[in-house]
Parts: structure tokens; C-alpha cells; sequence
């Protein structure tokens, strides 16, 4: 096919569960359910690792977290202190500050801001290098948020991982600075208009609009009423209600509506913003000839299995389909066969080799991902028949077939093995099983992850050995990071 136009939509924290097509009948997201009527549905697409940043840096490059090096969530390195407008630092540091302020008095240190992909060969490097103009709106959340990077040339980031909702901080020409009374989604939707308008007609365009939505906070006065108030009356049945989870932290039933009825509030809000995208596209005669998907960085539990947020809702996290499962929407008219679904196994690790082959290239030889890009040329793939998750907080380490799951956490466990055949909400743990059949199943898998693991890591950027604890990476790992600390650790 001829080089298309290329459209990623990601969104932050968002279930596979979280959308109408997908069968929740509370929630309300049109565009997102028309996308998958008019395209392909991939109900098994997992991520590589259950929180933001990871999983990210995964779905540029192509590697897993232990191989790339990036394990946890971007504690610093963001921003430098010349990055920021005269006067923000000044109002962060305000002990009085509210939440809003947060994340940038944690993250506005002396420390210089990081490029966590520098040094690899992203997918967006691969199409600027194929002629297409790149542009970036929204989260990034791999270090050096300042300055274009990977083959982007228009580049308009949000200053950290995550926000307020209405007192976003947003590159302002040369300077991070914060906009007041702002819906930070209809920003970076405003933001991707302006790269859609002013794109070169002459050259292919590829567009990631990253959006911070449905990330947390989840509180009424974080989301226009006319969103939050669509949900006033519904009963939030498609969610489970049963007792918080052993590991996870506890909830009240009004927390619990609270927190379901403003995350349900961005996501359609969100939804809102990408039918606005492809209406665009539609009447500007590009939507033909763009390739548009929609996906997540990370799942998310809202009330699944008693935890309210993603793999690291609970400690040790957990790795539940839930966590690890993300929606992922493929659109390409008169190329896609509309109302498709692919019903193999799928992550985040064949996005790059799919672009790439679309370019006509093979993926970089060690790389753990295939391309799925027959779907460009009317054909369902199958898929893999195994993908695997990885996770250092703890650590721990997935492999999931379309029948088994299995959870292996280092060192001292506690385990997890799922028949997924028979409990496809992986209630019963069977891992201490008697049955010599099970204890068969689990060592099998167990020596087919260990295996995968020797073939797609790097031992020097292995989170196995590194001191990952879930309070934020603040360095590079390994050889890299030249001996300096990588990771906060606990009370930091």
C-alpha cells in the first residue's frame, strides 16, 4: 500500500473493559464504538508492563522494559529548571499549595532533563526517516519533555506524566508554564488540530495525540459537568462491587461511585475529542488514506477484583487482565474490512514491526514483536499464541496463553496460575495445586517465560537486579546510568 497517514490515539489508564464495544453498556464512548464498527477490534491486546511509563517506551521502540530500561514511572527528569517560566517555581513551592501543584514540585529539581530513548531506534524515527512529518500533543513521560526527539518535529507536550485537569503545565514556546481554567483534553485535541491544519500536503504525516484521560483525579470539579452529570444516575453495575483486595488499599461505596463516575466522565469526554479528530479527517478528504488507531498505555481496575487503579493499585502489583489487557482499535478505509475483530493474542511489542513493515522494512533483528500487518490488506491474523507482561515492582513476570496465565514473582512470590478456560475472571488461584497436571502446566510455562526472558533482555538493564519499588524512576539504569541512583526508594 502507499505510504499512509498514520493517527495513534493513547490513552492513560484505560481498561480494555472501558468502552462500549467492548461490551460495558453504562459507559459512553460513540466515536470510539464507531471506530470499531468501521475497522478492526482486538479484544486480547495487552501491554508490556502495567504502568505508563514502561509500557510507553515499550510502544516505541519495540523492547521490553528490560531491555530498554525503563521500569517504572518518570519521577524526574522531565523538565530542567531553564525550561520553566519565570515565576512556577516559585508557585510550586508554595507549602500551600493544592493538588494541582503536585507532580511539578516533586519533579522541578536541579536535576538535567533525561532522553530515556535516546540510543534506540523508535518507530517514529523509522518514518521520519521514510519522509513523514511527525507530530506529538499530549503526555509523553520518557524524560526530556523540553525539546523534539525520535524523528518529531512538532512537539507539544504536557510538562509531566500527569495533571490537573484544569491547570495543565504545557510547553509555551520555549518555556513550560501553567494554563488556568484549561480542560487539558481539549488542549492537546486543540493542539493536534493545529498540526492537522498547518501539516506540509506534500509529505505523509504521522500524529500521536496522547491524552492524559481517564487518568486520576476523578473528583467533579475535575471534569466539565456536562460529562461528570451523564452519570449521575447510573447504577455501576458493569464494575464489580465486592470487598477491596488483600493487597490493594480500602474503599467506601461512595468512594467508590465517586471515583467510577468521574473516570466514566473522562473517558467520554476523551471520546468526544476523537470523534471531533476523525470528523476532521473525514472532511478535509484524509481519512481515506490515514491509518488511525486507538489504544492505552496501561489497564486499569475500577472495582475489579476489589482494586481501584492499575498493576500498581495493589503491592505487590498485580497483574490481572484487567491491568494488563488495553483496548486497541485499528481503522483504515477500503484496506481494514469494517466490523472485523482479530481475536488472537496481541501487545503492544507489534506495533513497531507493523509500522515498520509498512514501510516495507523488517523489524530490527531481537526484537520480540511481529507485524500483524496483513490486517492492511483485508486479512484477520491470528496472532501469537503467548504474550508476556513484565513488571519490576516486586518483581514479577507474566506469560499468558489463551488458555493458562501464569505469575511468577521474584523471589519469594506469592505465585498466581489461572485455568483461564474454566475462570476467565481468574478468581481461584491454583498455584499451590496438588495436581502433578497442574504443577506440569505451571513449570512449563514458567521455563517458557525464563527462556523468552534470556532471548529479548538486557542484563545490564534487567529491573531483576535493579531496586524498583514503585516511587518513580528518576535515572538511567545499568551501564547507563554510570552508578548514579536510578530509583527513589520507599519514604523518599
Amino acid at each position: 500500500m502507499e505510504k499512509p497517514n498514520i493517527v495513534l490515539v493513547m490513552a492513560d489508564d484505560m481498561g480494555y473493559w472501558a468502552m462500549g464495544c467492548a461490551g460495558n453498556r453504562e459507559i459512553r464512548t460513540p466515536n470510539l464504538d464507531q471506530l470499531a464498527a468501521e475497522g478492526m477490534y482486538f479484544p486480547d491486546f495487552f501491554c508490556t508492563s502495567p504502568v505508563c511509563s514502561p509500557a510507553r517506551a515499550s510502544v516505541l521502540c519495540g523492547r521490553m522494559p528490560s531491555a530498554h530500561g525503563v521500569q517504572d514511572w518518570i519521577a524526574r527528569g522531565h523538565i530542567s529548571y531553564g525550561e520553566v517560566a519565570p515565576g512556577l517555581k516559585e508557585k510550586h513551592g508554595d507549602p500551600d499549595a493544592s493538588w494541582e501543584y503536585a507532580w511539578s514540585r516533586q519533579q522541578l529539581k536541579d536535576d538535567s532533563a533525561i532522553r530515556y530513548m535516546e540510543g534506540f531506534r523508535t518507530y517514529t524515527d523509522i518514518l521520519a526517516e521514510h519522509g513523514y512529518v511527525c507530530g506529538l500533543a499530549g503526555k509523553w513521560h520518557l524524560g526530556d519533555a523540553g525539546h523534539p526527539q525520535n524523528g518529531f518535529t512538532y512537539w507539544q507536550p504536557i510538562a509531566m506524566g500527569g495533571d490537573n485537569y484544569f491547570y495543565p503545565v504545557v510547553l509555551q514556546g520555549e518555556k513550560f508554564d501553567m494554563l488556568r481554567n484549561t480542560y487539558i483534553t481539549n488542549y492537546i485535541t486543540g493542539k493536534a488540530f493545529k498540526f492537522l491544519r498547518n501539516r506540509d500536503n506534500g509529505k505523509p504525516f504521522y500524529l500521536s495525540v496522547h491524552y492524559t484521560a481517564p487518568h486520576s483525579p476523578w473528583e467533579r470539579s475535575q471534569h466539565p459537568a456536562e460529562f461528570y452529570d451523564l452519570y449521575r444516575d447510573c447504577p455501576f453495575t458493569g464494575t464489580p462491587n465486592v470487598p477491596p483486595h488483600k493487597w490493594g488499599a480500602g474503599y467506601s461505596q461512595e468512594d467508590r461511585r465517586n471515583r467510577i463516575q468521574g473516570y466514566y466522565a473522562a473517558v467520554t469526554a476523551m471520546d468526544s475529542d476523537i470523534g471531533k479528530l476523525v470528523g476532521y479527517l473525514k472532511e478535509e478528504g484524509l481519512w481515506e488514506d490515514t491509518v488511525f488507531i486507538f489504544t492505552a498505555d496501561n489497564g486499569m481496575s475500577m472495582g475489579h477484583h476489589g482494586i481501584f487503579g492499575k498493576g500498581n493499585g495493589t503491592f505487590p502489583m498485580n497483574l490481572y487482565d484487567t491491568a494488563v489487557k488495553v483496548p486497541m482499535i485499528v481503522s483504515c478505509p477500503g484496506r481494514i474490512p469494517a466490523g472485523s475483530v482479530a481475536r488472537g493474542l496481541y501487545s503492544h511489542y507489534d506495533i513497531l514491526p507493523t509500522i515498520a513493515g509498512l514501510m516495507g522494512e523488517a523489524p530490527e533483528e531481537g526484537l520480540p514483536g511481529r507485524s500483524f500487518q496483513e490486517i492492511f490488506q483485508g486479512r484477520v491474523p491470528d496472532g501469537r499464541d503467548a504474550v508476556v507482561v513484565y513488571d519490576e515492582y516486586g518483581p514479577a513476570r507474566m506469560i499468558r496463553t489463551r488458555e493458562y496465565k501464569y505469575i511468577h514473582r521474584y523471589p519469594y512470590g506469592e505465585n498466581e496460575f489461572y485455568d483461564l478456560e474454566a475462570d476467565p475472571g481468574e478468581e481461584v488461584n491454583l498455584a499451590e495445586s496438588k495436581d502433578p497436571a497442574v504443577q506440569e502446566r505451571i513449570a512449563a510455562l514458567k521455563n517458557r517465560m525464563e527462556q523468552w526472558f534470556v532471548r529479548y533482555s538486557d542484563p545490564d538493564r534487567d529491573g531483576v537486579r535493579q531496586a524498583v519499588c514503585g516511587s518513580g524512576q528518576i535515572g538511567l539504569v545499568g551501564s547507563a546510568g554510570k552508578g548514579r541512583k536510578a530509583f527513589l526508594g520507599l519514604g523518599e
